[in-house]
């Protein structure tokens, strides 16, 4: 009876101590105190309820859902975060016939983009935006940084002046941050979060994207008092809006399924195509790309903001280099020995002045000033402008962030001048004279080949240069004009701009 009594205790004994908690033997372990740590309470089981459905690719990134696989290259990356409605109809179709029936112009636009998609993809992952923003360069300028639409909208996102300065885009005689890669991507991003917030859908913003914001607005609120609907496709808009998001929609069914409409898409890997490099001093931009191990053209293509051929490190200090050549540019930089970084820089016109007078100051050829610096003939260098200029081998500092940050180039048209005469006054001088005309006692003395401090006797003919406007209203105190020229020559330049869709311009502007 004894030995059954025995055995039963050290059953329980031992039941017991199978029933420890796994966090107090955890603790005895190691010799930590169990109600330092205690166990987390379980989670209750959660079981489905009614039958099992599939969810679609927005549904599940909006559930966390991770994939098995990663993308196979950025095509693939760019269709998982699709989360657009698809928008459906003619227009639609007719934007799909459109670019599949131009397979090499869907070649060009696909290839430049490779340069800069990824990044564009990443920004709007890390915001939670829908990826079929990543297309839109491919609407506003078939991914070229460089495109300039006729209402002077710039860069690969098409921004125009206003808008780029509101979003902080810098836009001076050295780089047009419109252009820029990071710069101008984050700006679009920015502008299209702030229309989403505003109209709560994305279809409509992108039409404010393209129309401005209050274009929208206005047509929203006319339906509003008309009893009308709302939504993209119940506004009355202009035909290059109404074609906008079908034509998005176009290249996104393209992407979706080029197969299944015939077109082909390069390989473009899912993997960063630049790296940005810190630039410590100024530096030409043929050197930048040398010490790269890169073209120039392919370093202005990552770099497509700067205008001038040197960057300055006060205004640009992070350039964009091709991924493997990062670490080249780094390592030739730091070992550069053969003389100076840059052999340009700025200089501020310190009056008004003819071109051919700041080449004679500067040290330059005129043609190679007016080329270097863009100016179009028959124009004059405002006081206060920025140029840039040779370098000499003795100039040791940069140009400072001031300069590289606000240097404008202003310019205002010749004056065309006639030779007048006119008769001198009873107490005329060459100061008087001067004076009258707004001229300087300098010129009318040379003018008439005497001293500044000369005075004329009464009726004496008085030589002076006159813009065409004044010369018929030279006649004045005591003189007479000898010679009218009513007529006025008016000139007008009229600046270059590339059409960098073939089915349209850009033109979106914030109203």
């Amino acid at each position: 009876m004894k030995s059954i009594y025995i055995a039963a205790l050290f059953m329980l004994l031992w039941l017991a101590g199978c029933a420890t908690p796994p966090v107090e033997k955890a603790a005895e372990a190691t010799g930590a105190s169990a109600a330092a740590k205690p166990a987390e309470p379980a989670e209750p089981a959660v079981f489905p309820s009614g039958p099992l459905a599939p969810i679609t690719a927005a549904e599940a990134a909006s559930r966390a859902v991770a994939q098995l696989k990663p993308p196979a290259d950025l095509w693939e990356r760019i269709r998982r975060g699709f989360a657009m409605p698809n928008l459906q109809g003619d227009l639609v179709r007719q934007q799909e016939q459109w670019y599949v029936s131009r397979p090499d112009y869907i070649q060009r636009m696909t290839e430049r983009s490779r340069k800069y998609l990824f990044h564009v993809v990443e920004e709007l992952e890390r915001r939670n935006m829908p990826t079929e923003l990543a297309l839109l360069p491919f609407i506003e300028s078939a991914f070229n940084p460089q495109a300039v639409s006729s209402a002077r909208a710039a860069g690969m996102w098409q921004f125009m002046p206003a808008t780029g300065q509101y979003f902080e885009l810098k836009q001076n005689v050295f780089r047009d941050d419109r252009r820029d890669v990071l710069a101008s991507t984050k700006a679009a991003l920015d502008y299209l979060q702030k229309l989403y917030s505003m109209f709560g859908d994305w279809h409509l913003a992108l039409a404010a994207y393209n129309w401005g914001e209050g274009s929208v607005a206005r047509a929203i609120a006319r339906n509003q008092r008309m009893g009308l609907g709302t939504a993209y496709t119940d506004l009355n808009m202009p035909a290059e809006t109404r074609s906008y998001v079908p034509k998005l929609q176009a290249v996104k069914n393209i992407v979706a399924d080029p197969e299944a409409l015939h077109a082909e898409l390069p390989l473009i890997e899912n993997h960063p195509y630049f790296q940005t490099v810190t630039v410590t001093r100024d530096i030409d931009v043929e050197l930048a790309a040398r010490l790269a191990d890169v073209s120039v053209e392919d370093f202005k293509a990552l770099n497509p903001s700067m205008k001038r051929p040197v960057v300055l490190a006060a205004g640009t200090p992070e350039i964009l280099l091709p991924w493997d050549n990062a670490k080249i540019f780094q390592r030739n930089f730091e070992a550069y020995t053969a003389g100076q970084y840059a052999s340009w820089t700025a200089w501020s016109a310190p009056t008004t002045m003819t071109v051919a007078e700041a080449a004679r100051r500067v040290g330059m050829n005129e043609t190679d000033l007016r080329m270097v610096n863009t100016i179009p003939p028959r124009m004059l260098i405002k006081a206060g402008s920025v140029l840039i200029v040779p370098r000499s081998a003795k100039m040791q500092d940069d140009v400072t962030s001031h300069v590289a940050d606000n240097g404008q180039l202003n310019l205002a048209p010749e004056q065309v001048t006639r030779r007048t005469t006119i008769k001198a006054g009873k107490r005329d001088s060459v100061a008087s004279v001067a004076t009258r005309y707004r001229l300087s006692a300098g010129q009318v003395a040379e003018w008439n080949h005497v001293s500044a401090s000369s005075t004329f006797t009464s009726g004496q003919q008085v030589v002076v240069f006159l813009p065409l406007k004044s010369t018929a209203r030279s006649s004045g105190r005591g003189s007479k004009s000898a010679t009218r020229h009513a007529g006025s020559s008016k000139r007008t330049t009229k600046a270059a701009s590339s059409t960098r869709h073939p089915a349209r311009n850009s033109i979106h502007a914030r109203q």
